[in-house]
C-alpha cells in the first residue's frame, strides 16, 4: 500500500532529538486522496468517520477514516481500528453526530462514547454546519529543551477534583464573609482569582490550585485590593448626580470608620475636619459639575486615605492571613484523601525509582507523570445540541462540540498511557472542572483569565516571526498544540509542557501573554531575562501586556529598559480585539470583543534570536494588518463600573482579556 494509505500510523515520539544542524527527520503533513468517494457503507461507519475512496495508483477502492487518518483495504469493523495518529501528520477536526449518545462508561472497550453508533430511525444523518476553528494543531514546534524526568504530581481523579472544587468554593465563601463582616464591603471583583495567581509565584506547596507554603503569608495582591475598596468601592462615574452621591458616601464612610476604630487623636481630627468641610461644600454649592465633584473626591481621598488605611491595616492583614491558613488546611485534607485513594489502588507514591534522563537537547514534549494513574470511575456523556455535557456524581461540566473534538485531538497527540481512550472522559471532566473552579461562579467571572489573541494574529506571529509556542495557555484556548499552562497534572495529557515559570527552553520562538497580575508579570520578566541571558541559541519572546501608565507596572518598566528589547509598539484601546476566555462554551457571536485598554507588544530576543526573527518593518506591517478590528467584535463584557484606584480593582476584562492561562499557576 502506498505511503498515504498505510493501515496504521505509529504514535509520534514527543521528544525528537536535535541533530547538530538542528534538523529532524520528521515527515511533512499529508492526507490521503479522497477524490473519488463511493459511499457504500453502513451509517454507523460513516458516523464514525469512515468513507469509501478510490486509489488511483492501485486502481481499487480503500476505506479512509477522516478522524484518525487510518486507511484499510478491507471494510473496517467498528471499534477495532482505534489508533493514535502521529503529530507529524495532518488530522482534520472530527465532526461529531448531532444525535445525543447514550452515556457509556469510559471502560467500555473499543467504543468511544462521543461517537454515535445508534441507527437513525429514519435512515438519515444530520451533520452540523462547519464551525469556525480557532486553532492550528498542525504547526510543529521549534522549542528545544533539555530532556527532563517525569513529574511527580499526583495523577488526577474525579473524586479528588470534586473534593477540591467543593473546598475551593467554600474558601471563596469564607473570603466573602470576612470582607463583609470585618470591613463591610464586597470582596473586590476577581481578587480571589488574582490571589491564586500571586500566591503561586511564591508557593512551594504540593496542590496544583490552592496555596499552602508561602512566604510571606500576607498576600500583597489581596491586601492591596481590599485596602483600595476601603472605606467604600469607588465606581466609574458617568453623570454628575452619581459623582455627588459617591462623594457624599465616601465622606460618611470615612467618618464612620474613624469613629468606630482605634484611631489616634490626630487621625480623628484630620478626617473629621475634612469630612465636615466636604459636607459644607456639598450643601453650599449646587452648581458644581461632575469634574468638580470628582476633584473634590480625589482631594478627600488624599487627605483621609492614609488615616483610614492605618486603622484598617491590622484587620485586612487578618483577612489575608485567615484565608491563607484555611487554604493550607484544605490542601492537607485533599492530599490525604488523594494518597489514600492511590494506596487503595496499590499505587506507591514514594517507592518508584527516579527515571534516568540523558543530558541532551530535544524538542519540547508534554508533561509526563511518574506516578501511574489509578482506575477511573464512570463519567457520563451526552450532547445537547452543540454542547457536550459530562457528568460525574451529579456534577456537570460543559464544552462545545468543536472544543470537545479539539481535546480529543490533543489527547491523541499527547497522551501515551491511554491509547484506547478508556480514561479520556474522566480526564476531560477533571480538566474542565479545574478551570471552572479557578474562574469562579460570577457572571463573566474568570473569562478574562483565558482570553486569546485573534486567529489572524497567531497566523501572522507564526508566519512572520516563527512563533510555534504559547507561554500562557490551556488545552481549552491554545492555538498551537505546544503550550505552557497552569496545571501540569490535568493539562499534560492534552499537550501542556507545564507552568512557564518552571519551563526552560534553550531555543525557539514564543508568544507570551501573561495573566494581568502585577506580581506574576514581574516574575515572568525575571524568568524571561534569565532564559535570554543563559542561551546562545536563537531565542525570541513576543510579549503582550496591558499599557498601564498611571502608575506604570514594574514588569512594563523593566521590559522597556531591558537590553534584550528589540522592538515595541502600542495597540490603542478599542482598536484591537480578542477572543473570549469562555470561547469553549459561549455563543459564537460572543467570541470576539474589543480591548478596553491599550496593549504593549514587546519583542525580547537574544542576539541569535534577533538574527533569525528580526522584527523588520515589513514583518511588523504584516503583523499590524492582522491585528485590525474585524467588525465582528462586541464591546468588552463585564461590569460597567470599576475602581478609580488601584489597577487590580479593574473589571476582569480590563485586566486579563488576553490569553493567560490560563493563568499560569505553577
Amino acid at each position: 500500500m502506498t505511503s498515504e494509505n498505510h493501515a496504521t500510523v505509529k504514535a509520534d515520539s514527543a521528544a525528537l532529538v536535535m541533530s547538530p544542524t538542528g534538523s529532524t527527520s520528521q515527515a511533512a503533513p499529508f492526507s490521503p486522496s479522497t477524490s473519488k468517494p463511493i459511499q457504500e457503507l453502513p451509517d454507523e461507519l460513516i458516523q464514525a468517520g469512515w468513507s469509501k475512496c478510490w486509489s488511483k495508483r492501485e486502481n481499487r477502492p480503500y476505506y479512509f477514516n477522516r478522524f484518525t487518518n487510518q486507511s484499510l483495504w478491507e471494510m473496517p469493523v467498528l471499534g477495532q481500528h482505534d489508533v493514535i495518529v502521529s503529530s507529524g501528520f495532518r488530522v482534520e477536526i472530527p465532526v461529531t453526530p448531532t444525535t445525543p449518545t447514550v452515556p457509556i462508561s469510559p471502560s467500555t472497550p473499543g467504543v468511544k462514547p462521543w461517537v454515535n453508533t445508534t441507527d437513525d430511525k429514519q435512515g438519515q444523518t444530520s451533520v452540523p454546519a462547519p464551525a469556525p476553528v480557532y486553532w492550528d494543531l498542525d504547526v510543529q514546534t521549534n522549542a528545544v529543551i533539555r530532556e527532563r524526568a517525569p513529574a511527580d504530581h499526583l495523577p488526577p481523579h474525579p473524586e479528588i477534583e470534586l473534593q477540591r472544587a467543593q473546598l475551593t468554593t467554600k474558601l471563596r465563601q469564607h473570603y466573602h464573609e470576612l470582607c463583609s463582616q470585618r470591613e463591610g464591603i464586597e470582596p473586590p471583583r476577581e481578587s480571589f482569582n488574582r490571589w491564586l495567581l500571586e500566591r503561586k509565584v511564591v508557593d512551594k506547596g504540593l496542590d496544583p490550585l490552592l496555596p499552602s507554603e508561602c512566604d510571606p503569608v500576607i498576600s500583597t495582591s489581596m491586601f492591596r485590593e481590599i485596602m483600595n475598596d476601603i472605606p467604600i468601592r469607588l465606581s466609574r462615574i458617568k453623570y454628575k448626580e452619581e459623582a455627588r452621591k459617591l462623594l457624599f458616601k465616601y465622606a460618611e464612610a470615612a467618618k464612620k470608620m474613624i469613629d468606630s476604630r482605634n484611631a489616634t487623636p490626630e487621625s480623628r481630627k484630620v478626617v473629621k475636619w475634612n469630612v465636615e468641610d466636604t459636607m459644607n461644600w456639598l450643601r453650599r454649592d449646587h452648581s458644581a459639575s461632575k469634574e468638580d465633584y470628582m476633584d473634590r473626591l480625589e482631594h478627600l481621598r488624599k487627605q483621609c486615605g492614609p488615616h483610614v488605611a492605618s486603622v484598617a491595616k491590622d484587620s485586612v492583614e487578618g483577612i489575608c492571613s485567615k484565608i491563607y491558613h484555611i487554604s493550607a488546611e484544605y490542601v492537607r485534607r485533599i492530599r490525604q484523601t488523594h494518597l489514600t485513594l492511590l494506596k487503595e489502588c496499590n499505587i506507591s507514591v514514594d517507592g518508584a525509582e527516579p527515571t534516568a534522563v540523558q543530558d541532551r537537547l530535544v524538542y519540547c514534549y508534554p508533561v509526563r507523570l511518574s506516578i501511574p494513574s489509578p482506575p477511573q470511575p464512570r463519567v457520563e456523556l451526552h450532547f445537547e445540541n452543540d454542547v457536550a455535557c459530562l457528568r460525574y456524581k451529579g456534577e456537570m461540566v460543559k464544552v462545545n462540540r468543536g472544543h470537545f473534538s479539539k481535546l480529543e485531538l490533543l489527547y491523541r497527540y499527547s497522551c501515551i498511557d491511554d491509547t484506547r481512550f478508556e480514561k479520556f472522559l474522566s480526564r476531560v471532566w477533571c480538566l474542565i472542572k479545574r478551570y471552572q473552579v479557578m474562574f469562579g461562579s460570577g457572571v463573566n467571572e474568570g473569562s478574562g483569565l483565558q482570553g486569546a489573541l485573534p486567529v489572524p494574529v497567531f497566523e501572522a506571529l507564526n508566519k512572520q516571526f516563527g512563533v510555534t509556542f504559547e507561554c500562557f495557555a490551556s488545552p481549552l484556548n491554545c492555538y498551537f498544540k505546544q503550550f505552557c499552562s497552569a496545571f501540569p497534572d490535568t493539562d499534560g495529557f492534552f499537550g501542556s509542557r507545564g507552568p512557564f515559570l518552571s519551563f526552560s527552553p534553550a531555543s525557539g520562538s514564543f508568544e507570551a501573554n501573561p495573566p494581568f497580575c502585577e506580581e506574576f508579570m514581574d516574575a515572568m520578566v525575571t524568568h524571561l531575562e534569565d532564559l535570554l541571558e543563559r542561551s546562545s541559541e536563537p531565542l525570541s519572546f513576543i510579549i503582550f501586556v496591558p499599557e498601564w501608565r498611571d502608575p506604570p507596572t514594574p514588569a512594563l518598566t523593566r521590559m522597556e529598559a531591558s537590553r534584550f528589547r528589540r522592538h515595541q509598539m502600542i495597540m490603542p484601546a478599542f482598536e484591537h480585539e480578542y477572543r473570549s476566555g469562555s470561547q469553549h462554551i459561549c455563543k459564537r457571536e460572543e467570541i470576539y470583543y474589543k480591548s478596553v485598554h491599550g496593549t504593549a507588544v514587546i519583542f525580547l530576543q537574544n542576539n541569535a534570536g534577533f538574527s533569525k526573527w528580526e522584527p523588520t518593518t515589513e514583518r511588523i506591517q504584516e503583523f499590524l494588518a492582522a491585528y485590525k478590528v474585524s467588525g465582528r467584535s462586541l464591546p468588552s463584557p463585564g461590569p460597567s463600573s470599576t475602581s478609580t484606584g488601584d489597577k487590580d480593582s479593574k473589571p476582569v476584562q480590563e485586566q486579563t482579556m488576553f490569553k493567560c492561562l490560563h493563568p499560569d499557576m505553577h
